[in-house]
């Protein structure tokens, strides 16, 4: 159920202060009721027991948590759970109801990670993905964001977040850093900055603005280090070519804390020959870094063939021989909605498949 008064979810202890003064509440209850939310995760005003009586029935009058509960979700037999959540978006978005995210939690031996979404739909229309077919839609706010988090039914299992799913984060980056400050701030998650891993195909100032800050992990979409082949794949080289990007990542440190990296899906004799070896190795020398290859996972209507283990082998061994770390991503979910974007448009169409 889409919430119906202001959610606390989202609010950082300055905003927060602001609604408990507005409301005559003492200031001290701001860092309270922060911590109810992002320490204990609590879902109701009512579980924040260290309030009076007085003041939560003061404040459940205009606001509540804000939490919603994932309305479907897909199992898959390595334990892979894709969730489907409702969300509220921004004001730019059409429609206040019937808008859905996913959100995939990965768990790996000693490892959980989760995979976030950041907008409904996305305007990057890359060629590959799944996403960009339905359309923009709108932003989420940090509290939808965080509401993917929250509200997992694993949350207290996690040791990871990575901003790849649904949407590009640096056409949301308000969102998107006010939510890795919740993740981070010692009245917070207080997670490592090093937990979090934030994904963009490269948009012109905004992935400057977010390095300059945030502490967390960036990965860039690269899928082709050709300029001609890139633009035909992803539409956002024309306005920030890779080697733009990749001019402005030579310029920050990542020989310590934080780590750049470079997500490669591998299209079967398209881009992982010998070649692309060699054009991705000379595209990256002198930046630390590390390339992840990732198999193609199909969507429909896209004729774009995947690569075979041998060939994605070859190619990471000679990365990996010229210095560049490289490692294949293993594929998870292949018997459930795999390909990002496919579980929320088969919602859109109403055609779900059985859980």
């Amino acid at each position: 159920m889409i919430p119906q008064k202001k959610r606390l979810l989202g609010l950082t202890p300055t905003e927060l202060k602001a609604v408990v003064g507005s409301l005559g509440m003492p200031a001290f209850t701001a860092r309270q009721i922060a911590q109810w939310l992002y320490v204990k995760h609590v879902k109701s005003i009512d579980e924040m027991t260290n309030l009076s009586k007085q003041n939560r029935a003061l404040l459940a009058e205009q606001y509540e948590v804000g939490t919603l509960a994932p309305i479907d979700c897909q199992r898959s037999k390595d334990g892979t759970i894709k969730y489907l959540f409702p969300v509220i978006c921004d004001s730019e978005a059409k429609h206040a109801e019937g808008l859905f995210v996913e959100t995939v939690f990965i768990p790996d031996k000693d490892r959980a990670t989760l995979c976030v979404s950041c907008q409904v739909g996305c305007k990057m229309n890359c060629l590959f993905c799944q996403t960009g077919k339905q359309g923009w839609h709108g932003n989420l706010t940090a509290a939808d964001i965080l509401n993917q988090i929250i509200a997992l039914p694993e949350v207290d299992l996690l040791t990871n977040i990575v901003f790849m799913g649904q949407g590009e984060p640096m056409d949301n980056l308000d969102a998107v850093l006010k939510t890795c400050e919740i993740m981070t701030a010692d009245w917070g998650f207080a997670w490592s900055p090093k937990r979090i891993t934030v994904s963009s195909v490269g948009v012109r100032n905004k992935l400057k603005r977010f390095l300059d800050e945030s502490d967390c992990h960036v990965a860039i979409s690269m899928h082709s280090p050709l300029h001609e082949q890139r633009l035909q794949l992803m539409p956002a080289e024309k306005a920030m070519p890779l080697e733009e990007t990749i001019a402005l990542l030579k310029q920050y440190d990542f020989t310590h804390q934080r780590r750049c990296s470079f997500e490669y899906i591998c299209f079967g004799g398209l881009n992982d020959t010998p070649m692309y070896g060699r054009e991705i190795a000379k595209l990256l020398e002198g930046l630390e870094c590390r390339v992840n290859l990732i198999r193609f996972h199909e969507i429909p209507d896209v004729d774009l063939p995947g690569s075979d283990e041998k060939r994605m082998e070859a190619l990471r061994d000679y990365l990996t021989h010229h210095g560049i770390t490289t490692t294949i991503r293993a594929s998870r979910g292949q018997d459930i909605f795999a390909a990002c974007g496919l579980l929320s448009t088969a919602k859109q169409n109403g055609a779900m498949t059985p859980k």
